[in-house]
C-alpha cells in the first residue's frame, strides 16, 4: 500500500548546516507494530514515526516513535517532526497555531509558528543523582574522572537519560565515548557552559551511536539546569557539532512549562509501500 512519507530536519540552524533528520509515515492506520518496527530499523535513522488517529478527543493526532531497535514512549525532535509533518499533510487543529500529540507518555502540548516548533516538556519520570556505580562506570566511559564534574543527575523522560554537567563547553567537546562501557539503550547526556550566543553545548550518547540533536535530553537539561537556577527563563542550546551538525535548540520557561523548540524543514516528500 502506497503510503505518504516525507523526511525532514529538526533542530536546523536558520542558515545552511542540518540538525537531526526525522522519517514520518503519515498515513500508518492499519500497520502492525512489527511493521512499523521493521520499517523503522529499515531506513537507519535515529527516529521514524508513524502518524496515526487519536484515541482521545483532547489529542489532534497520535504518534509511535521507533528507534532502529526499538519503541520509545516519547522523543524531542520526532515530537516537533511530526507536529510539523502533520499540519503539512492537512492536519487541522483544534486551535489555530497549537497542537496537542498523543504518545506513550500521554499528552504533550506544542506551539507552531512558521518553521519553528515547540513542545512543553514532559514531567521527568526519574529524577535524583545517580549511583556511585554508574558515577564509576561513566567515568570510564567519557574519560573524566568525578571530581572534574559540575554536577549529575537521572533525567528520565521517557528515554532514561543520566545526565552529567562537565567544566564548560570545550570539555564536552573534546570527549571520546568509550561506548563499549554503555549498554545499547543505555541514555548518556553531558552538557557544559557556552560563552556568546549559546548557553551550553549538549551530547547525547545512546550505546554505542551519538545522537545529532537530541530534544529530550535537551528538555530534561534544561528542568535540571532551571531548577538550579543554572541560565535564564531563555536561552538556546547547541549540539552536534563532534558530528557536524549545527543544532540549535530554543529553550523557554513561561512560568508554567518549559518549552523546547526548533526550526523544522521538509527535505524529502514522496510516498512509501508499506
Amino acid at each position: 500500500m502506497q503510503r505518504r512519507f516525507t523526511q525532514v530536519d529538526v533542530f536546523g540552524p536558520e542558515a545552511d548546516g542540518f540538525g537531526n533528520p526525522l522519517g514520518v509515515v503519515v498515513d500508518a492506520d492499519g500497520l502492525s507494530e512489527a511493521e512499523m518496527a521493521g520499517f523503522a530499523a529499515w531506513t537507519n535513522l535515529s527516529e521514524t514515526v508513524f502518524l496515526l488517529p487519536p484515541t482521545t478527543p483532547e489529542a489532534d493526532y497520535r504518534v509511535r516513535i521507533f528507534t532502529i531497535d526499538n519503541e520509545l514512549p516519547f522523543a524531542g525532535h520526532p515530537t516537533l517532526g511530526s507536529g510539523f509533518a502533520w499540519l503539512a499533510a492537512g492536519g487541522v487543529p483544534r486551535r489555530p497555531g497549537e497542537l496537542v500529540q498523543e504518545c506513550g507518555v500521554g499528552l504533550v502540548p506544542l506551539l507552531i509558528e512558521d518553521d519553528q516548533v515547540a513542545f512543553a516538556a514532559p514531567p521527568r519520570r526519574r529524577t535524583g543523582p545517580l549511583s556511585d556505580e554508574l558515577v564509576a562506570r561513566i567515568e570510564a566511559v567519557i574519560g573524566v574522572p568525578s571530581s572534574e564534574w559540575v554536577a549529575h543527575e537521572w533525567g528520565d523522560n521517557g528515554p532514561p537519560w543520566m545526565m552529567v554537567e562537565l567544566a564548560d563547553a570545550q570539555a564536552v567537546r573534546t570527549v571520546r565515548f568509550d561506548h563499549s562501557r554503555l549498554g545499547p539503550l543505555e541514555h548518556l547526556g553531558l552538557v557544559g557552559r557556552e560563552t556568546g550566543r549559546f548557553a551550553y553545548e549538549v551530547r547525547g550518547q545512546v550505546g554505542a551511536w551519538e545522537d545529532p540533536v537530541t530534544g529530550s535530553l535537551n528538555a530534561s537539561v534544561a528542568q535540571w539546569l532551571r531548577a538550579r537556577g543554572a541560565v535564564p527563563s531563555e536561552y538556546t542550546a547547541t549540539q552536534g557539532s563532534q558530528l557536524g551538525r549545527r543544532g540549535e535548540i530554543f529553550v523557554h520557561d513561561d512560568g508554567t512549562d518549559i518549552w523546547i523548540g526548533g526550526r523544522v524543514r521538509p527535505i524529502i516528500t514522496g510516498t512509501v509501500d508499506l
